[in-house]
């Protein structure tokens, strides 16, 4: 079994990227939690062990969850107890700073900060506004016969909403989208590939200058919208955070809120494209939008894994893992696990407990922004079908489209396409 898993590495093999869940059943295989030789990390594919490991933040540290687990840690392990070593040290990892990376006290006082931006009451102002951009943007694609969903759809779509939601200035917005599609994905295979340490993309580093001017100028020059409550929000002790606080906040923001949510988008429509049944049940019934978007952030999330540095020696599903041994908790795996769920890689409607998937991720560090990213992707679907009559995979671009070969964006965090050519009626 770990020969056959040798043989195809998850992190440079671009055969992965079409088909991972292949991958993971063999994985699973070998029991819910697997000891991967070659990279030395812990591989977790079942459901509940997914669960217990996101959950249990006292054993298991976010630390090296912006940098990977390929990023080399500044320091050696020692003993069965590195916490201290992990704070001694956190400086020293890329991404230290970002709110993912956060443990404990200060990542639920960081964190508190943004609660308050997805409230229900906040989520419903956002849709109001969201709606009449993707009347837009359904209105742009309805008017031709075919288009690139994902660059003329998906992206520009949650980048305008997340943009407009921060009060993202208008003449910047194109500049930002014009880094983003000029970078690597983040978690880029090549990267991996090539054996280089994770270092900031230049779309971090522009971002972060603008959104330190944007903080400077609202905290001398309050406007209404979130950039100034983040600018002069307090901490739950009452202090002030700092400026570079709550630029890394609003970073996070902005990358997570447009990238993951774009490829949701972008699996669902090419799942109705390719099933004309579905989509139909859905244009006659949009009450049936939500428990679709649920079923496809089981079987299709957005992100395939996440990463927890073990801070304790502990034991998991009868496994030792000893304190500083690296964790890949795949998600995707999780979601997939027949333990967990009846006839997993089959799409059924209303299944029981839906929502218990781990396409936000479990615990702590569950993702913020889940709600708003239901409300998009539901949000645009509903104006697509208001717009158009049917669409489905483009012939002219892939020939025969029961054959069609996808172009997959080359991560190993992120599942989503780079490309997806749809035909309009």
């Amino acid at each position: 079994m770990s020969q056959a898993i040798d043989d195809r590495d998850y992190f440079t093999d671009r055969s992965v990227l079409a088909d991972p869940y292949t991958y993971f059943a063999a994985i699973r295989d070998a029991g819910p939690i697997f000891r991967w030789e070659k990279r030395d990390l812990i591989f977790v594919t079942g459901h509940d062990e997914a669960v217990e490991v996101l959950r249990d933040s006292k054993t298991f540290s976010s630390c090296i969850a912006p940098a990977g687990p390929l990023a080399d840690l500044p320091f050696e392990p020692e003993g069965d107890d590195i916490e201290e070593q992990i704070e001694k040290h956190r400086s020293q990892m890329t991404g230290s700073d970002m709110l993912p990376a956060n443990d404990g006290a200060r990542h639920s006082a960081l964190r508190s900060l943004i609660n308050r931006l997805f409230t229900p009451k906040r989520i419903k102002e956002i849709e109001e506004n969201m709606v009449p951009m993707a009347e837009d943007f359904a209105s742009n694609v309805a008017s031709q016969t075919n288009c690139d969903a994902i660059k003329e759809i998906a992206t520009p779509f949650v980048t305008l909403v997340i943009a407009d939601l921060l009060g993202v200035p208008d003449e910047d917005r194109k500049m930002f989208t014009e880094v983003i599609n000029a970078g690597p994905p983040p978690f880029d295979i090549e990267t991996a590939a090539s054996g280089e340490q994770p270092t900031p993309s230049p779309f971090m580093i522009t971002m972060g200058t603008h959104f330190y001017n944007y903080i400077m100028t609202r905290r001398q020059n309050p406007t209404d919208d979130i950039l100034s409550q983040l600018a002069h929000a307090k901490l739950p002790d009452g202090s002030t955070p700092s400026e570079i606080d709550v630029v890394k906040m609003v970073m996070f923001l902005f990358g997570a809120g447009q990238d993951t949510t774009g490829k949701l988008i972008g699996n669902s429509l090419r799942f109705l494209a390719e099933n004309q049944e579905m989509q139909e049940k859905l244009r006659n019934d949009y009450s049936l939008i939500p428990p679709f978007i649920e079923e496809m952030l089981r079987i299709e999330g957005s992100v395939k894994a996440t990463f927890r540095l073990a801070k304790k020696t502990t034991t998991v599903a009868g496994m030792t893992i000893p304190a500083g041994k690296k964790v890949v908790v795949f998600l995707a795996a999780g979601n997939h696990d027949p333990e967990r769920w009846d006839s997993p890689e089959e799409f059924i409607m209303n299944r029981k407990d839906n929502n218990r998937h781990l396409a936000f991720g479990q615990g702590l560090h569950t993702c913020l922004g889940a709600p708003l990213a239901r409300s998009e992707a539901r949000t645009m679907l509903e104006k697509l079908f208001d717009k158009t009559n049917n669409f489905k995979l483009s012939s002219a671009h892939y020939g025969d489209t029961d054959k069609a070969e996808m172009d997959y964006e080359a991560s190993f965090l992120i599942r989503g396409l780079n490309t997806l050519y749809l035909d309009f009626s």
